[in-house]
This record gives C-alpha cells, sequence and structure tokens, in this order.
C-alpha cells in the first residue's frame, strides 16, 4: 500500500483508465456505462477516446490489447482502453477544466459525435432515409424475388442436391 502512495500521479500507472463501455450509450450502467445515458455516445472506440483527449492537450496513452473486464464480445472494436493522465506530480489537475475523471468522460462523450470521422457516416446514412419511396420498392422486389425462390426450390426437392444446381434445372418465369 505504501508503494502505491508513494507513486507519482504522473506515473504512467497512475494515469485514469477510460473504456469505451464507460462512454456507450448501449450499455446500462450493470453493464459499464459512467455517464448519464442521454450524454453517452453510440459504440464509441478507443481511438476516438484518444484522439478527442489529446486534441484537448492531455497526455494519452492507447492500451489496444486492454479489455473492460464486463465486455463480453471480444471483437476487436470493443478493444482498447485509454490511459489519461489526470493530475501533475503537485497533484493539481493537468487541465483546470478538467479536474475529475467524470469530466473528462462527459467532454468525450460531448466530442466524440463531431469528429470528422462520425459526420462523413452520418452523411452516407442520410442519404438512404432520404431515398422515402425508393426503399418500400426495393423492399417488394426483394420480396417477390424470395418467394419465387422458394417456389422454385419446393419444386425441385425431389431432385438430388448435384440436380439442383445444374443449369437449366429451374427457369424463373
Amino acid at each position: 500500500m505504501a508503494a502505491a502512495a508513494a507513486a507519482s500521479p504522473a506515473d504512467k500507472e497512475r494515469f485514469i483508465c477510460i473504456y469505451p463501455a464507460y462512454l456507450n450509450n448501449k450499455k446500462t450502467i450493470a453493464e459499464g456505462r459512467r455517464i448519464p445515458i442521454d450524454k453517452a455516445v453510440e459504440n464509441p472506440t478507443s481511438t476516438e477516446i484518444q484522439d478527442v483527449c489529446a486534441a484537448v492537450g492531455f497526455n494519452v496513452l492507447l492500451e489496444k490489447n486492454k479489455m473492460y473486464p464486463r465486455e463480453w464480445n471480444r471483437d476487436v472494436q470493443y478493444r482498447g482502453r485509454v490511459r489519461i493522465q489526470l493530475k501533475q506530480d503537485d497533484g493539481n489537475p493537468c487541465l483546470p477544466q478538467f479536474p475529475t475523471r467524470k469530466s473528462v468522460m462527459l467532454y468525450a462523450a460531448e466530442t466524440i459525435p463531431k469528429l470528422k470521422t462520425r459526420t462523413q457516416k452520418m452523411g452516407g446514412s442520410d442519404q438512404s432515409l432520404q431515398q422515402g419511396e425508393g426503399g418500400k420498392k426495393d423492399r417488394k422486389l426483394l420480396e417477390k424475388v424470395q418467394w419465387v425462390t422458394t417456389e422454385m426450390t419446393g419444386s425441385l426437392e425431389h431432385l438430388p442436391y448435384e440436380e439442383r444446381l445444374r443449369p437449366g434445372t429451374a427457369q424463373l418465369e
């Protein structure tokens, strides 16, 4: 215990840790979210947290292979942990506007949606929403193709698998 108290806040082991789950609006508090859901971000990544914190002037360390213990999904997008130097050697905050870890998390959650990568993704999805009736037509066409395919395979079920794959065996009307 004495060794931990003697370590200076500037040591990398004493940096605060922020996992993406802390800021994720898809998580419950039991699953690890640490800020209010209305201020949280949809699926933040450790790289985004690092970018935001480094841009404001924090001393940041990204640990890509670390995982939040409560995270059951082991995919690459959920991996990563960001270590941030919150306090100087004398115990004062490195940046006066961020005295606590919660203030850093709230700032990151507020700033991540404004990142260029996030705004470009949103631009692409808006176009698909603006199609309107085109989406319904596409869905009707897909349903018709699925129905015809189902009817075709029903008439071919007496044939062996190889016969079903032979060209010309089934024809669309």
